[in-house]
């Protein structure tokens, strides 16, 4: 059984084959999404052996510089002692030398061995061996970053799966503000539902603002539909808030959030047919991601926007000490609110 994607379906095949107990010789876990090599990871080191035979059965090599790739291959052909299988986590495996070295041993695995290779930051190369001959008798799974506009997605099925609704502003006040961590984003959200009401199935802005920070009104999702919306008002109200409160609102996060809004839209200036759907297709987004966006095309002209974009860089600039002269953070924050909007 092989599988290889970056794809969350992938995944959920891959949890749903451990758990049926279908297990395969070997697992290459790579990619630059920890979340997923975590979870997969952990999956099989809780289901592989019963509690008990993890003292004899199960071993974990954290691999550094200094780490034989033949220590690696002569515990993988270790027979399990009074068990069906053994179990060998290699953890942090991109610090291993001489990776490829491991192709002897995957050409001619033990079936009674589970070895998994997480394989963090980066991915091995496909064009050599090693990574074809796991995938021949084994699972490769990448793990890519999730794109922000697969957030919602992401949120939605984790609470789902733990019998949990979220309101819609919620999901984006998360989104927003914690991005595409997706370990900080599940433990966040675990944190949610724990401090849930007794009864209550449903996680709203209220709760997020108790219990995570975030200001339900004052926060970076409100000041992007402030300025998708050309509100005036609410913006300026939103990034005074910040000011005051720049320990809890970094300014370049902020200008972060704006430069990709803009980004966006400068894009889907050049998308072949500028409908919901040609758009979405061109920014590779659902649909509904993108009502912002043209929204925001009514309000920036194409010319508007690409000043905003070179604005936003040199504020980043400015923000780092670059030709700031005397202004504050916040009088360099308020300036680039005051050029978006007018």
């Amino acid at each position: 059984m092989a599988k290889q994607s970056s794809s969350s379906v992938a995944y959920n095949d891959i949890i749903k084959s451990i758990k049926a107990r279908k297990f395969s010789p070997v697992y290459l876990l790579m990619g630059d999404e920890s979340y997923y090599i975590d979870k997969i990871t952990e999956c099989i080191a809780s289901s592989v052996l019963p509690e008990e035979e993890r003292a004899f059965n199960q071993v974990t090599i954290y691999c550094t510089r200094d780490t034989d790739f033949r220590d690696i291959i002569n515990t993988s052909r270790r027979y399990p002692m009074m068990s069906e299988y053994q179990v060998v986590i290699v953890k942090e495996a991109q610090n291993l030398q001489k990776i490829d070295e491991l192709l002897t041993y995957v050409q001619n695995p033990l079936s009674s061995t589970v070895l998994v290779l997480s394989y963090k930051n980066g991915v091995l190369d496909r064009r050599k061996k090693l990574v074809p001959a796991i995938a021949k008798v084994g699972v490769v799974f990448e793990s890519s970053k999730l794109k922000e506009t697969s957030l919602p997605t992401f949120i939605n099925s984790y609470l789902q799966e733990r019998g949990v609704s979220i309101e819609h502003t919620a999901v984006m006040m998360l989104v927003e503000n914690i991005g595409t961590d997706l370990n900080r984003m599940a433990g966040e959200l675990d944190k949610l539902i724990i401090t849930l009401s007794d009864g209550s199935k449903m996680i709203t802005p209220e709760q997020i603002e108790r219990n995570i920070g975030i200001s339900r009104e004052f926060n970076l999702w409100e000041l992007k539909t402030a300025v998708v919306n050309k509100d005036v008002y609410k913006a300026n109200l939103i990034i005074n808030y910040f000011c005051s409160n720049a320990k809890n609102n970094p300014a370049v996060t902020t200008v972060a959030m704006l430069f990709n809004l803009f980004a966006q839209i400068m894009q889907a200036y050049y998308a072949p047919v500028r409908t919901a759907e040609g758009i979405a297709s061109h920014l590779e987004m659902q649909p509904w991601a993108v009502r912002d966006i043209i929204t925001a095309m009514h309000n920036y002209s194409a010319m508007k926007t690409m000043q905003i974009i070179a604005h936003l860089r040199e504020t980043d600039v400015r923000l780092k000490g670059v030709d700031r002269g005397n202004l504050s953070e916040s009088d360099v924050m308020k300036e680039l609110i005051f050029y978006i909007l007018h």
